[in-house]
C-alpha cells in the first residue's frame, strides 16, 4: 500500500507531503490546480522522466519520495525476483526516493542507491498507474495482444519461451549467413589465411623477444662509444697511473693504516680499506664488461633484420608480440572453421530446422493458451462494462493467425465491441467514443489488476466523457475494487468523489506573488463542501449543500 508521498521543488509544488489511507482515496480540485503534477510526481517516483525542466527553482534540487508498506505476498515476490538484496527487505516498509541534483538523478530504495532499471522493476510490483492518455493506447490493435497476454500467467510464461526460441532461431540464421557459400571465395580466403599463418609461424616468435633485441641492438650499434667511455673511466678510477683514483686511494689507505699505531679504536682506516676494495671490484667488473663489447657489423645487421621482421609483424597483426600470437590463434581458428565449412553448414542447417520446429510448436501452444485466456477476459470485461451502465454490450477477443512467426508468436488480436442492441461488434479502435474508451480501459484495469494482484492502483481522470448514472456505476465499481486493494483516483465527478474512503483536495494558492499547489485531507464537512462545489460550481446554495450531504451519506 502507498502510505505517503513527498514532493519538493516540482512545477508549482514548493514542498508537499500527504499520507494516504487504505481503500479508495479520491483526489479532487479545480482544473489547473495541479492534480496532474501530483500524479506525475508519483510517475517520477516509479521511474519516469525526471529532468531540470520540471523544477520550480532551477538552482535547487528536486525530490520525489514514496513510502509503501509491504504486504507478505508482495514482499515474497520481491525476494523471489532477486530485484533487491535481502538486506533492503528486512523491514515491512519500502521507501523509494528520486533526487535530481545539478548533474544527475540519484535513485534510492531504503537509503541504498540502485540502478533505474531496478527501481522500475520494484515499482511494477507495488503500484500500477493509469494516466489520462493511456486509454488512447486502446486505439492501437498491437496493444490488444499485450493486454490479452497480461491477463493469464500461463500465457506470459509461454510467451517468454517463444521469445527465447525465436532469438535462438535468429542467431542460428545469422551464423548460417556468415558461412561463405561461394567455394571460390572460400578458397581465396583459405589461401590468404594460410599465407598469414605461415608468415607468423615461420618467424618462430617468443614473448618479449623484441624488447630484448632492441636493448641488444642499442648496445651493438653504440659499441665504439661504449668502449671509449669505459676506457676513460678506467683511466680515472684505475691504478695504472699515479694520477688514477685507484692509485691515490691505495696510497691513502696505506697512510691511514699508520693511525692504528696511535688510535686503535678508529674506524676510519677500515672504511677507507672498504672503499679501496669496492673500487677494485668496480675496476674488475669494468674490465670484464669491456671484454664483452664487440663491434661485429654482421651481427648488427642480423639483429637489425630480425627487429625489422618483428616490427613488420606487429604492424600487421598486433601492437605487441603477445597480440601477434593471439592473432595467430584467431587465424588458425578461422582456418579450421573454413576448412570444415560444409560440415558446419550442414550441422547448422539441421540445428535450425529443429529450432524452427520447436518454435512452431511453442507458438502453437501459445495460440491455444491465448484462446483459452480470451474467453474469461471477455466475460470479465463484459460484466464490468454492464456494471458501468452498458445495457446491451458485446465485447470479445478476435484472434487470427499471421503468416510469419514473430517474437510474440503467430497471432493478431483485436478487441471487438458493440454497445447497442442489434449492432454488429466492430474493432474497438473504430467505434469507441472517449467515454466508452474510458469505461473499457477501467474494465480492463479491473480485470488485469486481479491477475497481477498489484496492491495499489492509480487512476488519473478515468471519468472523462462520463456523467449521470454511468458515473455512479463507475463509482460503485471503484469502491468494489478498493475492497481488495488501495486505489488513488483523480476525479471531477461528485458521484465518484462521494464513494471514497478518504478524500483530498488539491488547490492552487497565491502567496507573496507566487503560486503554489497544495493538497489537504478533507474531514466530513470538508467533503460536503467539496461535493457541493462539484455539484454547483461557484454558486453554492443551501439546497446544493443538502444534496451534497445526502450524496455523501448515501454513497457511504
Amino acid at each position: 500500500m502507498l502510505v505517503s508521498l513527498r514532493i519538493k521543488n516540482i512545477a508549482l509544488i514548493d514542498q508537499l507531503e500527504v499520507t494516504f489511507e487504505e481503500g479508495l482515496n479520491v483526489l479532487t480540485g479545480e482544473t489547473g490546480a495541479g492534480k496532474s503534477v501530483v500524479i506525475g510526481s508519483i510517475g517520477i517516483a516509479l521511474g519516469g522522466r525526471f529532468d531540470r525542466t520540471l523544477l520550480r527553482k532551477e538552482d535547487e534540487d528536486g525530490l520525489v519520495e514514496v513510502c509503501f508498506t509491504l504486504e507478505p505476498a508482495v514482499k515474497k515476490k520481491l525476494l523471489e525476483s532477486d530485484i533487491l538484496p535481502e538486506d533492503l527487505l528486512d523491514t515491512d516498509e519500502l521507501l523509494i526516493t528520486r533526487k535530481l541534483t545539478k548533474n544527475r538523478v540519484v535513485n534510492r530504495i531504503n537509503g541504498e542507491t540502485v540502478p533505474l532499471s531496478c527501481l522500475k522493476q520494484t515499482a511494477e510490483l507495488l503500484i500500477n498507474l493509469h494516466a489520462q492518455h493511456e486509454q488512447t493506447t486502446l486505439l492501437k490493435p498491437a496493444r490488444h495482444l499485450e493486454i490479452l497476454d497480461a491477463s493469464d500467467e500461463r500465457v506470459l510464461e509461454k510467451k517468454q519461451e517463444v521469445r527465447s526460441l525465436y532469438k535462438d532461431v535468429q542467431e542460428t540464421e545469422k551464423r548460417l549467413k556468415e558461412i561463405n557459400p561461394d567455394p571460390a571465395e572460400r578458397a581465396k580466403r583459405i589461401d590468404f589465411l594460410q599465407f598469414q599463418i605461415r608468415e607468423i609461424r615461420d618467424a618462430k616468435l617468443t614473448k618479449g623477444e623484441d624488447e630484448e633485441l632492441e636493448a641488444y641492438f642499442r648496445k651493438l650499434s653504440h659499441a665504439e662509444e661504449l668502449i671509449t667511455i669505459c676506457q676513460e673511466v678506467s683511466q680515472l678510477t684505475g691504478d695504472d697511473s699515479a694520477s688514477g683514483c685507484g692509485s691515490l686511494i691505495s696510497r691513502a689507505a696505506k697512510r691511514m693504516q699508520e693511525m692504528c699505531r696511535y688510535e686503535e679504536s678508529s674506524e676510519l682506516p677500515g672504511q677507507l680499506s672498504e672503499i679501496e676494495n669496492l673500487l677494485s671490484d668496480f675496476n674488475q667488473s669494468l674490465s670484464d664488461y669491456m671484454q664483452e663489447i664487440t663491434y661485429d657489423p654482421e651481427e648488427l645487421r642480423q639483429v637489425s633484420d630480425r627487429l625489422d621482421l618483428l616490427n613488420g609483424l606487429k604492424a600487421k597483426y598486433g601492437r605487441t608480440l603477445e597480440e601477434v600470437l593471439l592473432t595467430l590463434d584467431a587465424l588458425e581458428t578461422e582456418m579450421e572453421a573454413l576448412s570444415r565449412a560444409d560440415e558446419e553448414k550442414d550441422r547448422l542447417t539441421a540445428e535450425l530446422e529443429e529450432k524452427k520446429k520447436a518454435l512452431a510448436c511453442a507458438s502453437e501452444e501459445l495460440t491455444g493458451l491465448r484462446s483459452e485466456a480470451a474467453k474469461p477476459l471477455a466475460k470479465q470485461v463484459t460484466d464490468a462494462l454492464e456494471g458501468m451502465n452498458f445495457s446491451h454490450v458485446e465485447f470479445y477477443v478476435d484472434m487470427h493467425r499471421t503468416e510469419e512467426i514473430t517474437c510474440d508468436g503467430q497471432d493478431e488480436v483485436v478487441f471487438m465491441l458493440s454497445t447497442n442492441l442489434g449492432e454488429e461488434a466492430k474493432p474497438l479502435h473504430r467505434v469507441a467514443s472517449g467515454g466508452e474508451l474510458s469505461r473499457v480501459m477501467l474494465a480492463l484495469k479491473a480485470t488485469l489488476s486481479d491477475a497481477a494482484d498489484t496492491p495499489t492502483l492509480v487512476f488519473d481522470e478515468i471519468d472523462v466523457g462520463i456523467s449521470g448514472v454511468t458515473a455512479q456505476r463507475i463509482g460503485q465499481l471503484l469502491k468494489k475494487l478498493a475492497g481488495a486493494r488501495q486505489l488513488l483516483v483523480i476525479t471531477h465527478l461528485p458521484q465518484i468523489a462521494a464513494v471514497g474512503d478518504a478524500a483530498f483536495r488539491i488547490d492552487k494558492t497565491v502567496s507573496d506573488e507566487k503560486t503554489y499547489t497544495t493538497i489537504e485531507p478533507l474531514d466530513e464537512e470538508g467533503r460536503v463542501q467539496e461535493l457541493a462545489r462539484l455539484l454547483g460550481g461557484d454558486r453554492i446554495t443551501d439546497s446544493i449543500l443538502k444534496s451534497a450531504r445526502e450524496l455523501l451519506e448515501n454513497s457511504q
